[in-house]
């Protein structure tokens, strides 16, 4: 048994070796992977996510003019569901009616002070021309007296006479102060009265115009159509809590389905690409079988910062060709903009390419082994290159940097030329 052993110990050693090697030190290209350049049609793409809307809309709306009233942000109670179809005249949304039921309530006191002093002017004014009146009247009275007094002082002494006719005269001089100052009365009186009058028309305006306010604030479907909530200035939509201005009471849109928008933004740096006209590849991200097209028809000409990006961004619109009633606006969209066709172009892939010290090289794969090749690139999208110069179609390169050729030189352009 003992001459057995050092055999069978040989034969595990070796065992143990290969089963090593097996792992570890297989070839280095069955590790590596590699691509073929090749000639075909590239297209220079941008890349982005959108969101789709309505060509065309109609929005619901809350009250306008609202500010006249001192409201100035309302604050949305209750919304149907976002999706949801309704007929005209279906309801929507209701507002919250706290800050109004409050100037409502503010008004109905002022109109109930405006009918107390109109009341108390009326009252006022008929007391006075009355007053004035009987005043009037008892200076007429007295004239006349004065005036048979004088007729019967036909036989008085010259001095009794004349003293009669003073004050007759007296009293015609009242008389005509007294008709004077009925006319002035008169017209003060009817001044108060078109100022209380106008006062109280004004608070009964007033209070018709916000019981009218308050109808508006029960918001009902202008026609029939799916309700998309609209957004609010920070992108964010419109819900229950959502507050709407005076200035932009939209609270919802009534979308037209058979034309639709996708809107992206393109960062400052690919903007400079994007022309009217250009095609659009489109995806859904609802619908990943859907292939849809479209064409750019608005840059904007200034940027904005968004929240979700570092850098300004330019809005862009991109009218959809296909129509379905299944895409509904605020699918999210997936938008490739070809902004350069070249029908035959010699392309790797993108992973392809290393720098170094300045030059764009690729590793080089040939029956003599692995090599640097510097070359000259051209146009890129996100998954290939055009290759200028440097290789030719079907040259085998490296996707993945081979540990063999790490170390060696690249071998240049110019070096190839003086070859």
């Amino acid at each position: 048994m003992k001459k057995y052993k050092i055999p069978l110990l040989i034969i595990g050693s070796l065992l143990t070796i290969i089963l090593i090697w097996s792992f570890t030190g297989s070839s280095e290209s069955d590790q590596d992977i590699t691509s073929k350049a090749f000639r075909g049609k590239f297209e220079d793409l941008v890349s982005s996510s959108g969101e789709l809307i309505a060509k065309n809309s109609e929005d619901i709306s809350g009250p306008r003019g609202m500010q006249r009233y001192g409201l100035y942000n309302v604050k949305i109670q209750d919304l149907v569901a976002e999706g949801s179809f309704v007929e005209e005249g279906d309801y929507v949304c209701s507002l919250d009616r706290s800050d109004l039921t409050t100037r409502i309530n503010d008004i109905q006191i002022e109109l109930d002070k405006a009918t107390s002093q109109f009341t108390q002017t009326k009252l006022d004014t008929a007391l006075t021309l009355r007053e004035k009146r009987n005043e009037l009247e008892n200076y007429i009275f007295q004239l006349k007296q004065k005036e048979i007094e004088l007729r019967q002082s036909e036989f008085e002494p010259p001095a009794t006479i004349e003293k009669i006719k003073i004050d007759l005269q007296k009293q015609k001089d009242d008389l005509i102060r007294s008709k004077e100052n009925y006319v002035i009365k008169r017209k003060q009186s009817i001044a108060k009265m078109g100022e209380a009058t106008a006062d109280l028309q004004q608070k009964k305006n007033k209070l018709t115009k916000l019981l009218d306010l308050e109808k508006q604030f029960t918001i009902m479907a202008p026609k029939a159509g799916m309700v998309i909530y609209k957004r609010d200035w920070d992108g964010a939509k419109k819900k229950t809590g959502s507050r709407i201005s005076p200035w932009n009471p939209a609270v919802a849109t009534l979308p037209d389905l058979s034309s639709m928008l996708s809107i992206t933004y393109i960062n400052e740096v690919d903007v400079r690409k994007i022309k009217e006209g250009q095609i659009v590849k489109l995806g859904l991200d609802a619908f990943p079988k859907a292939e849809l097209t479209g064409t750019i028809t608005k840059v904007a000409n200034v940027g904005e910062n968004r929240k979700e990006n570092d850098s300004k961004v330019f809005e862009v619109e991109i009218q959809v060709n296909e129509s379905d009633s299944t895409y509904r606006p605020g699918m999210t969209t997936s938008n490739n903009i070809v902004t350069h066709v070249l029908e035959d172009a010699l392309q790797i892939p993108i992973e392809a390419v290393y720098n170094e010290e300045g030059l764009s090289f690729v590793y080089v794969k040939s029956s003599v082994g692995t090599s640097k090749k510097e070359v000259k690139l051209g146009r890129a999208n996100d998954e290939f290159v055009i290759v200028l110069e440097g290789i030719d179609e079907n040259t085998e390169v490296f996707l993945t940097e081979p540990e063999s050729a790490k170390e060696s030189k690249v071998k240049t352009l110019t070096a190839s030329i003086s070859n």
